[in-house]
């Protein structure tokens, strides 16, 4: 095989790590079925390309042509039948088992015919019956697309770029090292397209449940427009935190992030602008924020991260500096809600905001007490050039905080 043809294979096996890699996260968030997924499309469709590249260590042509027309048959199976789980053709469960034995008596059946015939000829048997079931999920993905599933077209280009790569592997196979470089090159770079068109599908219905997840867990308490707890939910987990407190006494973090502009962009630039700095700026919470900190909404035009043990007033103070500088960057605001116009209206916005920090190790503090401190800290904060206030216990007063030397 040329040198070139290794680096085109080599694109298509990084895409398949990190594949692999995300079906690995899915897991630990507990989204079995989208993991299993996205590893079968992975592991399947790679078994595949070893296999009829000739990584496999079967000595016997013969026997390697036979073996090759059964992965054909079975990782075709495999794939489709995933493909037709993706698009939503098999919800019925009568219809999921009447496809699976459907599969299953196809593999087997071609698997048995091939063995009448020469190796040479089973082998095109096998690869003929694998690129029908491609046509035919190319079919149902089509099918499903134009009753307007959009998820259903990601599938469709995924498939056809399988049917492209599977046609190149098969010549490759057929032809035993007679083919040029460029059929590599168009097999990798077709394969590389279809993981990537297929954990884009996956993705789609990766975030959908995760929303699913919050939406169930919070209920009418969750923020659609922020994806997190509402204000009234908020006040619930605080409570509920402060209980804890006062059974275990142990010091709580709390941030408030007032955003001070908000109101002068509704009356600008409407409502719809205004969604959209707020999920702008939930999205950077979420990644500046660790793992071990809570997000909720405070009020209209607010935020709260709240740190259920925290040890030290340092690990607030830099939390709250990272959440400044990641908030303040600037972002191009959609002003209309007409899809057409949304990309030529827009207009670059940075929020205003202010951080109220404060620790809590008295077990007698309210919660209301103590996010009227954070607030009142936080309105304080926008005066100040480093944005952030903390409460000074032994003067009673909001002190500034400025960001620390870089060194």
């Amino acid at each position: 095989m040329d040198k070139l043809a290794y680096g085109f294979w080599g694109c298509y096996f990084g895409t398949t790590a990190l594949m692999l890699a995300g079906a690995t996260v899915a897991f630990t968030r507990s989204l079995h079925r989208i993991s299993l997924n996205a590893a079968l499309s992975a592991l399947a469709s790679s078994f595949f390309v070893i296999s009829f590249l000739g990584g496999l260590p079967i000595p016997d042509p013969d026997m390697e042509s036979r073996f090759l027309a059964h992965v054909a048959l079975a990782v075709a199976s495999v794939l489709a039948y995933l493909l037709f789980s993706i698009v939503g053709a098999l919800d019925s469960r009568k219809l999921r088992r009447r496809v699976q034995w459907s599969l299953a008596l196809l593999t087997l059946g071609g698997a048995a015919i091939g063995w009448q015939l020469p190796a040479h000829q089973s082998l095109a048997l096998g690869v003929g019956v694998a690129c029908w079931l491609g046509v035919i999920a190319l079919g149902v993905a089509l099918r499903s697309a134009l009753r307007g599933d959009r998820l259903a077209w990601r599938a469709f280009l995924g498939v056809l770029f399988m049917l492209i790569a599977m046609s190149g592997l098969s010549w490759i196979a057929l032809a035993r090292g007679q083919v040029p470089w460029q059929v590599h090159a168009a097999s990798a770079l077709a394969g590389t397209a279809y993981l990537t068109m297929m954990a884009s599908a996956l993705w789609v219905r990766y975030s959908y449940l995760i929303e699913l997840n919050q939406i169930m867990a919070h209920g009418p308490s969750y923020d659609p427009v922020t994806r997190m707890r509402s204000h009234t939910e908020t006040g619930h987990m605080l409570g509920d935190a402060f209980k804890r407190q006062h059974a275990r006494p142990s010091s709580l973090g709390v941030l408030v992030v007032t955003i001070g502009n908000l109101y002068a962009l509704e009356n600008l630039h409407g409502k719809g602008a205004v969604n959209h700095a707020l999920y702008v700026c939930a999205g950077r919470l979420r990644q500046v924020a660790p793992a071990s900190v809570e997000l909720g909404r405070f009020g209209d035009d607010g935020f709260l991260l709240f740190m259920p043990e925290c040890r030290e007033s340092g690990q607030l103070v830099k939390l709250a500096h990272r959440v400044r500088s990641r908030l303040r960057k600037s972002v191009a605001l959609n002003t209309s809600l007409d899809v057409a116009r949304r990309e030529s209206e827009q207009t670059r916005w940075r929020a205003d905001l202010g951080i109220g920090v404060l620790m809590v190790a008295d077990p007698a503090a309210t919660v209301s007490s103590t996010l009227a401190a954070a607030r009142a800290m936080s309105r304080t904060a926008m005066t100040y050039d480093s944005r952030v206030a903390w409460f000074d216990r032994p003067t009673g007063e909001a002190v500034e905080l400025p960001a620390p030397e870089p060194g």
